[in-house]
């Protein structure tokens, strides 16, 4: 049973979920401040207060940031120094990152605002929910965070439109300056006050809010590759038999287990897989892309939830720095530096789903060019092609599967090995988890890509073995997939139907299509 979308996301102490995130990122749920959230806000601030008419030097509150840390602060400019920061990181370049990333990224730092722990004051988390609701959403470049005291260029500059300035798009994608954009929805610029500019940038929400929108995407997509590696083991004149559930039980990775069992019920009934399951076919085992499907997508599934457990401790975590701790009478507290801010627990899992992700592609595009090839396709036309020589079928298609394939093993060196010393060398280890990140994105992306090919050709296969039937649930796709794009024919603009593939993945129609006979 499909879950009730989620409409409005209640922010408050408590770790947000993966859903609520992804649901605010891309379907603009509301978001709504607790009771306890405005409770724990103002525990917190009170501590800030008590911290900024003290002799003693506070960190973020009466002195300089990062290098400049030393210098203390008069009362009279801290103001200054706190709107200086919020210009003066907001230095970002480059290309515009993606709302959702963007609205992901808003709505985690607003829910480590409700945890007390940054001291701000609550009119100023009230005003970013505002923002949020309010559709807004600040224009963040996608250069600028080494992934240490957290992302801070990128949150630099949603934390700018907050106080009226630069640029922001609204709901409808105007591009417009945030202070016209603000007044327009009825929403008062921010006046930054003591510890508010470090609480609104120091944190690891850019690197999170991207790792838990793949993570969504991710699950689908794996389910999506066991279909079309179905249809290829169909086409192909593949066994299921090494899909066995003892044979997956005398290696028991979960991973593996959900995507063999998902397989056989994908092919349950089979008709060309029973054509030649008799003592008549003399293979004795089918090649590593078809076999071993179960083991590199099981494999990557697991890789899968280790990263969501890591996500899971990230989202319940404070970040920031300095920290507020308050005592447990509520009646006083202490600011207190710290590391937390430090993403190498976001970049290492970042960069280890590229690393799954560039080889189950590679498998994927292994498939779709055995469909091409008369030595190893078991009686199928040459590349598919309706008239071979006249015409060059799927010849091209896995050309474009190998192009991205290529890219997808770039993509997968990790960004988490390198560090480029900043900040004076006060911050001389940085994660560069924001740019694993983002190279995960360009990745996700690949991979439907060459999966939405796998399927293109697989079906066609699955046309040209007519009239043996395929099982019920990948005929259900194919079915589905010929609604959209033509069978078998003289070759048409072949990159028009590749693009309508990959929509055909990316929106989930491929397994409402599957599970509508084949639950998965």
């Amino acid at each position: 049973m499909t879950a009730a979308p989620v409409t409005v996301v209640p922010v408050s102490p408590s770790p947000l979920t993966e859903a609520e995130v992804v649901a605010v990122a891309r379907s603009d749920a509301r978001v709504e401040l607790t009771r306890e959230a405005w409770t724990a806000i103002a525990a917190g601030r009170a501590v800030v207060d008590d911290l900024a008419t003290s002799d003693r030097p506070a960190y973020g509150i009466s002195t300089g940031f990062g290098a400049l840390a030393t210098r203390h602060i008069p009362p009279d400019r801290r103001a200054h120094l706190q709107r200086s920061l919020i210009r003066s990181h907001a230095a970002g370049t480059g290309a515009e990152v993606e709302r959702e990333v963007v609205r992901a990224m808003m709505l985690l730092r607003l829910r480590t605002l409700a945890t007390g722990h940054t001291g701000v004051r609550p009119a100023t988390a009230n005003t970013l929910a505002a923002v949020l609701n309010a559709g807004i959403t600040p224009v963040v470049p996608e250069y600028g965070s080494l992934g240490c005291s957290g992302d801070l260029a990128p949150l630099a500059h949603v934390a700018l439109a907050l106080t009226g300035e630069g640029d922001v798009r609204t709901n409808d994608g105007t591009q417009q300056p945030a202070a016209e954009a603000l007044a327009a929805a009825g929403i008062e610029p921010v006046v930054l006050a003591e510890k508010e500019g470090l609480a609104l940038i120091n944190g690891t929400d850019g690197m999170l809010g991207m790792l838990l929108l793949a993570c969504h995407d991710l699950e689908r997509l794996l389910a999506s590759v066991d279909v079309a590696a179905a249809m290829s083991v169909e086409a192909l004149l593949g066994t299921d038999r090494v899909l066995a559930a003892d044979l997956q039980e005398l290696r028991p990775h979960p991973g593996q287990a959900a995507a063999a069992r998902h397989m056989r019920d994908l092919l349950a009934g089979s008709a060309i897989v029973a054509s030649h399951a008799g003592p008549a076919d003399t293979r004795v085992q089918d090649a590593y892309s078809l076999r071993c499907a179960p083991q590199v997508n099981g494999a990557a599934r697991d890789t899968l939830a280790h990263a969501r457990a890591v996500a899971g401790y990230e989202l319940a975590a404070a970040i920031d720095n300095p920290v507020v701790l308050t005592d447990g009478d509520g009646r006083g507290g202490r600011v207190q530096s710290n590391g937390n801010f430090h993403g190498a627990p976001l970049a290492y899992v970042l960069d280890f789903l590229a690393i799954a992700v560039a080889d189950v592609a590679s498998m994927s595009e292994r498939r779709t060019d055995r469909f091409l090839d008369v030595a190893r396709n078991h009686g199928l036309p040459a590349f598919l092609a309706d008239d071979p020589g006249v015409d060059s079928g799927h010849m091209l298609a896995q050309y474009s599967a190998a192009g991205i394939v290529s890219e997808l093993k770039r993509l997968a060196v990790p960004a988490s090995v390198d560090s480029i010393p900043s900040s004076a060398m006060q911050e001389d280890h940085v994660s560069m988890g924001w740019s694993a990140a983002r190279k995960l994105r360009r990745a996700l992306d690949g991979l439907t890509r060459v999966v939405a090919i796998e399927l293109l050709t697989a079906a066609r296969g699955l046309d040209l073995r007519a009239p043996l039937r395929p099982a019920a649930a990948t005929d259900a796709v194919r079915r589905a997939l010929r609604e959209r794009v033509p069978g078998p024919g003289p070759d048409r603009q072949l990159s028009v139907e590749i693009e309508v593939a990959v929509d055909f993945v990316r929106s989930g129609a491929v397994l409402a299509a599957a599970d509508s006979v084949a639950p998965g």
